[in-house]
């Protein structure tokens, strides 16, 4: 049973821990979030680290905190429509074409909700605290789509506590703060196994009736949990009442998933491998641990108020994805270690946006970005039909009272021809074709000063 022993190195990890890295996404590069804020995702987040009026700098840039007077609260609440379908074929280790249908909707309607509060002392001190989630979202295909043994089920959450301060160097002028991250990270996935190839890829077994890819299919899922610590330091500089520069760092957080791996296998082949003469049953429930590193990113934000009515925004941001190279996963039992490349590349993040005060009580903004993947299309699995992406943003404040104000905002996230291109050498599978996919993203907040 050696090609088995292999089989389960090769298995687990296609559908491992190293597919919570591979979450079928459209919101930003990679499985990150940028929605902590309505406010400035109605401008494509351009600017959203200088905005001195969105208590979401907390994690966005923490020395734009000491900007603020009192005590100010945010609740941002974010649905992310997300539409990817499959519009490709495979074919299995003889060459037939897989059967099954195309995986349906992939996407799925999610809410991502954050909650920030600032208190600002008389000594120039500001302290913060904000709830958010940075990376994460949820995709799931049909049970006996083309591309099963690739993937089913991706639910990743991944949420931040920040716990931060800033300091107002040159009142009004610099302001330099620094932050804690407490990250709780729990993922699930799933895929098909196809236990069919498996028996037919050994000589001994192959004249068993149900040893031929696709005839004996399995299903597996792993869950895994962690927390991890990360720190986040910024400065706010503004050398005219007109301009404000911010430049923020978000550290990466390390975690390390530990879980247990769920199989489920056919009958008939669960009596091949029991009277296997292997010291220990293949294919057990048992634990699994796996190490993931989310990324920096460095921020900078630009803002410049041409008159008291219209403002115009601009950030750029880089995203340190070289942090995943791979992703190694270590069984409980005595099945080798199992190492899934990625060899992902650092991306970068554009916006420009701009808003205008229609009057005391409405304010319109709008905003257009550029977003890389990154993804090389060596490595892509239908967990991140990812590419680059544009977003068109538009959004509104409404000031209720004096203290009281509501915002709204919407994105389109259009990716550039989404598509994967899988050769499998060890399984000789195929899954080949693109992905029609879009995001709508609506939002709504609300924020009171005390």
């Amino acid at each position: 049973m050696q090609h088995a022993s292999r089989f389960i190195q090769l298995s687990a990890l296609a559908f491992g821990i190293a597919g919570a890295l591979a979450v079928g996404q459209a919101q930003a590069s990679g499985f990150q979030l940028k929605e902590n804020s309505v406010k400035s995702m109605g401008a494509a987040f351009a600017g959203a680290g200088v905005n001195e009026t969105d208590s979401s700098v907390v994690a966005n840039n923490p020395a734009t905190m000491a900007r603020f007077s009192g005590t100010t609260m945010q609740v941002d609440v974010t649905a992310i429509d997300l539409s990817y379908e499959f519009k490709g074929t495979g074919t299995d280790a003889l060459g037939r074409p897989m059967t099954g249908g195309n995986g349906g909707d992939a996407g799925d309607i999610a809410a991502v909700p954050a909650l920030s509060v600032i208190h600002k002392l008389d000594n120039g001190l500001a302290f913060g605290a904000m709830v958010s989630a940075p990376f994460g979202l949820k995709t799931e295909y049909d049970n006996d789509w083309v591309g099963r043994y690739y993937a089913h089920t991706s639910d990743v959450e991944i949420v931040d506590l920040t716990l931060a301060a800033a300091l107002d160097i040159v009142p009004d002028r610099f302001s330099v703060g620094a932050g804690i991250i407490y990250s709780r990270a729990d993922v699930t996935l799933s895929k098909s196994v196809d236990f069919g190839s498996l028996l037919f890829s050994n000589p001994a077994t192959r004249p068993l009736p149900f040893a031929r890819p696709q005839a004996a299919d399995g299903f597996a899922e792993i869950q895994g949990d962690d927390t991890g610590f990360g720190w986040t330091v910024g400065a706010n500089l503004k050398p005219t009442d007109k301009l404000a520069i911010g430049v923020s760092y978000r550290s990466e957080i390390d975690y390390e998933l530990e879980g247990t791996a769920d199989w489920t296998v056919p009958g008939n082949v669960a009596a091949v491998f029991a009277a296997s003469p292997t010291t220990r049953p293949l294919f057990q429930d048992g634990a699994a641990l796996a190490k993931l590193t989310t990324p920096s990113v460095l921020n900078v934000d630009l803002r410049y108020d041409f008159t008291d009515s219209f403002s115009m925004m601009a950030s750029y941001a880089e995203t340190g994805w070289e942090s995943l190279r791979e992703v190694r996963i270590e069984f409980a039992n005595p099945d080798p270690d199992s190492v899934e490349p990625f060899n992902w590349k650092d991306t970068t993040f554009a916006s420009l946006g701009a808003e205008y005060k229609l009057n005391e009580s409405w304010t319109l903004r709008g905003g257009v970005a550029y977003d890389e993947t990154p993804t090389h299309i060596e490595t892509r699995t239908p967990r991140l039909p990812d590419a680059n992406r544009m977003w068109y943003s538009l959004g509104a404040s409404w000031a209720a009272t004096q203290a009281l104000e509501v915002n709204f905002g919407y994105t389109r996230i259009e990716p550039n021809s989404p598509k994967i291109d899988l050769h499998s050498e060890t399984s000789l599978q195929t899954l080949v074709g693109p992905f029609d996919g879009a995001a709508n993203l609506y939002g709504v907040s609300a924020q009171y000063k005390f």
